[in-house]
């Protein structure tokens, strides 16, 4: 049986998700079999298993950084928000049903509870090491008797607990004390140590500050966590990620805005964007001006009726009309691929009230909202020779579908995917300024990126010089990083031992030292 430790924190956004990274990657360094699990995540980032489980983005990215193959008992249970305060609540990687927030844990608490014990308990059996993500605080008063992510699963595992605090934000002495302060004794119990996040400047600083916690909260003070910019890891959430992405050269060449659509979902499909020099990524929200831009993005979403909804509501769709007729080139993603049709019918209600909504007439398209999801990794070969397709005919590219409605329409497709169940796949304008696709994970194949960048770019008589580094090795890299960042500022030994694994050697950890002041004197 293997063993466990926790990673809570005093509030969401603390940085539980990237120490629970680097940790994963930090065992799988010293030959450990890693597993990360969250009982329970809400977010609108999603992706697929290779078995075709849906599961949360940050908990796929985890297991990358574990060197082990995601799996739906990673996340067992996903909360999708809708329109109209509902969830959509997904179950080792299965749609179960949609729920308000009052109906979800009398309807389906016990199924979670099973679903949580039994996922848990196949990693322990076949991982030297679980590394367990909490989610928001466990000092949540009125959600403890509901618990179904941080001290319940932490009694559960029976592990030993880190908790992590934001300095960069302000306040985090006063967090961890009251986060301690409030939990009762037998969970105090549960905290081994305390973490801080993101601290920018000297440590020492911090020395009185340490001193005081560890007598406070009695318990030591185990790490004190750098602020690490320019991680390629993606949000855990569609709805926190940051509104503006610079490439890593300052002249803004192409300018990509991506609409920010209410109920947004998958917007780490287009951060590998923002990866190319001279490469600007806006999120303009559907009240904003666009300005000016070469590349508009309509994005996935939960509730694409809804958010059509609010597009025209809004005026955004008058932008979106007359960027078409100024000869800006226009991409949908699953949900945006929906809007760019004709039509949308959902005569069942699986999104909501909304039975039928007119589309934005940009692509020959209808589509039908049904029962069953399509979740499934996918290879596919492109197929036309429009647009920013010009010499791709014939091109594999690698993605993801994640949809409930199916599209179809007399038009030219872009892609047909390959293997078993082999069809026609997405569609575009005879110009080649309008496409659209259900494939997520598009631009993480780096050949197709480029072209459509390389393709915009030339459209204003530009030729950029694009990188030569795939999106795996920029997350390798980003693993890296945060495993020596660990190495050099948390108590490794402590940790080892507290898990009861005998600790890595001194000369390990003076080197992984040595290797990062040697990274940092070359970006100084």
């Amino acid at each position: 049986m293997g063993r466990a430790i926790m990673v809570q924190g005093t509030a969401s956004g603390v940085g539980k998700s990237i120490l629970v990274t680097a940790l994963c990657r930090l065992f799988a360094q010293e030959g450990y079999r890693v597993s990360p699990f969250k009982a329970q995540n809400m977010s609108l980032n999603a992706t697929v298993t290779p078995d075709g489980r849906e599961i949360a983005w940050a908990q796929y990215i985890q297991a990358l950084a574990a060197r082990a193959v995601p799996s739906a008992d990673m996340n067992p249970i996903l909360l999708k928000p809708e329109a109209g305060s509902r969830c959509q609540v997904i179950v080792h990687g299965r749609v179960v049903g949609s729920f308000s927030a009052r109906e979800y844990p009398a309807c389906i608490r016990e199924m979670a509870q099973e679903a949580i014990s039994s996922s848990l308990k196949r990693l322990l059996s076949t991982s030297d090491v679980v590394v367990i993500e909490g989610a928001g605080s466990p000092a949540e008063v009125n959600l403890r008797e509901r618990d179904l992510a941080n001290m319940a699963v932490a009694a559960m595992a029976d592990a030993p607990v880190l908790l992590v605090a934001d300095i960069d934000r302000g306040g985090a002495l006063a967090a961890l004390v009251g986060t301690m302060e409030l939990l009762p004794p037998e969970e105090k119990r549960r905290v081994v140590g305390v973490v801080i996040n993101r601290f920018r400047g000297d440590a020492d600083l911090l020395t009185p500050a340490i001193s005081f916690l560890q007598e406070t909260l009695g318990v030591p003070v185990v790490g004190v966590l750098p602020y690490l910019p320019g991680l390629a890891l993606g949000e855990e959430d569609s709805q926190t990620q940051p509104r503006l992405y610079f490439s890593r050269e300052s002249t803004v060449q192409v300018d990509v805005v991506v609409v920010d659509l209410p109920h947004l979902a998958n917007s780490t499909d287009f951060l590998a964007l923002a990866t190319e020099p001279g490469v600007r990524l806006r999120f303009v929200r559907p009240e904003e001006r666009i300005g000016p831009t070469d590349l508009i993005v309509l994005p996935g979403t939960k509730t694409t009726i809804a958010d059509l909804k609010a597009l025209r509501a809004t005026g955004m769709v008058d932008q979106i009309c007359a960027a078409r007729t100024l000869g800006i080139p226009l991409v949908g993603i699953c949900g945006g691929f929906q809007m760019l049709g004709r039509s949308l019918h959902d005569p069942d209600g699986v999104e909501g009230s909304l039975a039928q909504a007119e589309g934005l007439g940009l692509l020959p398209l209808e589509t039908v909202f049904q029962r069953g999801k399509v979740t499934v990794q996918v290879e596919a070969e492109v197929i036309t020779d429009l647009g920013p397709f010009a010499g791709l005919r014939g091109m594999r590219v690698r993605g993801y579908e994640i949809h409930t409605g199916r599209s179809g329409g007399k038009g030219q497709s872009v892609f047909r995917i390959c293997g078993e169940g082999a069809r026609e796949e997405g569609m575009i304008s005879p110009d080649g300024l309008v496409w659209g696709t259900y494939l997520h994970g598009l631009f993480e194949n780096p050949p197709l990126r480029q072209a459509l960048i390389s393709w915009v770019a030339s459209r204003k008589g530009l030729r950029l010089d694009l990188l030569r580094e795939g999106e795996p090795a920029m997350l390798e890299t980003s693993f890296e990083r945060l495993a020596e960042a660990v190495w050099r500022h948390l108590d490794v030994v402590w940790l080892f031992r507290v898990l009861g694994l005998v600790p890595p050697t001194s000369r390990r950890i003076f080197e992984g030292a040595l290797s990062l002041e040697k990274d940092e004197g070359k970006g100084a």
